[in-house]
């Protein structure tokens, strides 16, 4: 029980303390990966730190695939 509310009490601090612009998909990944490493045998934490770097990740990549699905429905001329 104790290692759940570590995890829940670093989820609440990252979605309160993070930009959006730099920590974007970090809170919703340290809260899957907590939940995830607590399940897995206390390693809450270490989830929630592994679940922040993949959620990070992956929202800078959906970005950068969004852009350039706009660059490539721009008309070349403009």
């Amino acid at each position: 029980m104790k290692q759940a509310f570590t995890t829940l009490a670093l989820a609440a601090a990252l979605a309160l303390t993070h930009s959006a612009a730099q920590a974007e998909g970090c809170t919703k990944g340290a809260v899957v990966g907590g939940v995830a490493g607590h399940v897995a045998g206390d390693h809450g934490v270490a989830g929630a730190a592994a679940g922040c770097a993949v959620g990070h990740h992956e929202a800078k990549k959906k970005d950068k695939e969004a852009s350039a699905a706009a660059a490539a429905s721009q008309p070349a001329g403009k």
